[in-house]
């Protein structure tokens, strides 16, 4: 195959993801992630099932809020990025976790933590349509970014061939005791917790499409028993660009570790037909 995109590469956009763990009911069963399947037809992974995340905001790069846990700075150093963009990356992760599905990574005080969310849906729905910032929605409820509820856990940026580009910060974080996530969003069809060999297993049945970094990401995570487990983890965080093939009958997407991912099965990528 030979790569024929190489003059159509579009800046990627930065984004954020944040992949919420929680602890199963059943410890032997170890941990679960939350997933959302997006609405087909969207412009960007359409019908996909993905973690919550999505682009920066401008807005969350001029921000001004009361900050708890580690400096932009360190998140900088983390992301191998420059502090202004690091702070903008960590805002859009906890306002697109709070926006997607009613998870905020915020409390009354750098030591405490919103215990129910349900009473800022109106603000929530004003985020989605952008008639209200994220740092104006937490200077209203006098609410603290925990920044430190966060873990840095990868980079990945969107081939270069495909129309719309992302370089995305994967973020990991508990799910606080207490608060609910749900699928009210305009982007999610479905959303469900799912152990990450689960989603794998769901996911190679053809019940699901799961694009190369959630895929990665999940079978990366299938190895922690515990949140504890997840969080205590200090990964080293590689720039990946996969590239993107295309011959007369299928795409294919070469990425690091993919041997798995090109089974033989009825996922979608087994043989996707060429556009």
């Amino acid at each position: 195959m030979a790569n024929e995109f190489a003059d159509a590469v579009p800046t990627p956009k930065d984004a954020s993801t944040v992949i919420l763990v929680r602890d199963a009911e059943n410890a032997a069963s170890g941990i679960e992630i939350f997933l959302l399947q997006r609405v087909k037809g969207m412009a960007f992974a359409g019908g996909m099932t993905v973690f919550p995340g999505g682009g920066v905001d401008k807005s969350d790069g001029t921000a001004e809020v009361e900050w708890a846990g580690p400096s932009a700075q360190w998140w900088a150093e983390r992301f191998s990025t420059d502090v202004a963009r690091a702070k903008a990356l960590v805002l859009a992760a906890v306002r697109e976790t709070f926006e997607e599905c009613g998870v905020l990574l915020a409390g009354p005080s750098a030591d405490t933590v919103v215990a129910d969310t349900s009473g800022y849906s109106a603000s929530r729905v004003a985020l989605e349509n952008h008639e209200l910032t994220f740092s104006d929605f937490l200077k209203q409820e006098n609410l603290v970014l925990r920044t430190d509820l966060l873990r840095p856990w990868a980079n990945w940026i969107t081939p270069i061939g495909e129309a719309r580009r992302y370089d995305t910060r994967f973020f990991v974080a508990a799910s606080p005791e207490g608060q609910v996530a749900d699928g009210v969003t305009s982007e999610a069809a479905e959303v469900r917790w799912q152990s990450p060999q689960d989603a794998l297993d769901h996911w190679r049945a053809g019940d699901s499409i799961l694009l190369p970094p959630t895929w990665t990401q999940l079978t990366e995570l299938a190895k922690y028993n515990s949140v504890a487990d997840v969080l205590a983890v200090e990964p080293e965080i590689p720039i990946i660009l996969p590239t993107l093939y295309r011959d007369e009958t299928t795409f294919r997407i070469d990425f690091p570790n993919q041997d798995d991912y090109y089974i033989p099965g009825p996922h979608p990528w087994a043989a996707r037909p060429a556009k």
